[in-house]
């Protein structure tokens, strides 16, 4: 199976991001990709970056217009699409990426399960906890499940993904140069793939926006945990990377770890 992780700078507005973001998709497509990934708020400003009240607040509803854009799109390239969003449902607001499978049917979504909250990450200004669990969604490409962003930092949320049955675990992101320890991002997503015995892949934002300066760099891991991929830092990228599924069954999480696992202490 080969993916796509799509990193892009924000253009002047969100309807040129979004068609940026499905000029990407098809180049995705015409390249030979049969699942694409967006990073995090990836046809907006990264709103959390301010206190609320310093920046308009403008969630969309899913279905909504972003989700029927990348819908027609997926259908018309055949190819599984997660993206990510501000939503709105009713009265709260979710960090939401919403997973499409390749004949365009909106599959479900995914909302950001644990909300951080620091300077240049306000993100408690602006999401309610996700309630959506960790599901992993049955596309047409792979067993797919979705960690957003902080939530990879919580390794029981990467194993619910593994004894979910999922083979690709993608993590739309928006982390910044120097946020973290060199080498943290990686190796966080190294581990959780050898631990569980799947592929990760982490698509991260790439731009300066205020005082924050987004690393890109976006990668994927195989379920031994050796990086297969990754891309630049601070350049737009579509980064094509083969996924070798049957190695799933052959890894060492499957073969030893989940194997012996104990659930009764």
């Amino acid at each position: 199976m080969r993916i796509a992780l799509i990193q892009q700078h924000l253009a002047a507005d969100r309807d040129a991001s979004l068609q940026r973001g499905l000029t990407h998709l098809g180049q995705a497509a015409r390249g030979g990709a049969e699942l694409a990934a967006f990073a995090e708020l990836a046809f907006e400003p990264f709103y959390p970056r301010c206190r609320r009240g310093e920046t308009p607040r403008t969630a969309e509803t899913i279905p909504g217009p972003t989700t029927d854009a990348l819908c027609r799109a997926a259908k018309e390239h055949s190819i599984v699409v997660v993206g990510n969003l501000y939503e709105q449902a009713g009265e709260r607001y979710y960090d939401a990426s919403p997973v499409i499978d390749a004949d365009g049917t909106l599959l479900g979504v995914q909302r950001m399960l644990h909300i951080t909250d620091y300077e240049g990450f306000f993100e408690q200004d602006y999401y309610d906890e996700g309630d959506r669990g960790a599901p992993v969604f049955a596309t047409r490409a792979c067993k797919l499940g979705v960690v957003i962003c902080y939530d990879r930092h919580y390794p029981e949320v990467m194993r619910r993904m593994g004894l979910g049955g999922a083979e690709l675990v993608v993590v739309p992101q928006a982390g910044t140069v120097g946020e973290w320890p060199e080498g943290l991002y990686e190796a966080e997503l190294r581990v959780a793939a050898f631990q569980n015995g799947y592929f990760t892949a982490l698509c991260n934002r790439v731009g300066t926006e205020g005082e924050l300066q987004f690393a890109g760099e976006s990668f994927v891991c195989d379920p031994e945990g050796q990086v297969s991929a990754r891309a630049p830092r601070g350049e737009d990228c579509v980064l094509l990377d083969d996924l070798d599924l049957t190695s799933i069954a052959r890894s060492t999480a499957k073969r030893l770890f989940l194997q012996h696992r104990r659930t009764d202490w």
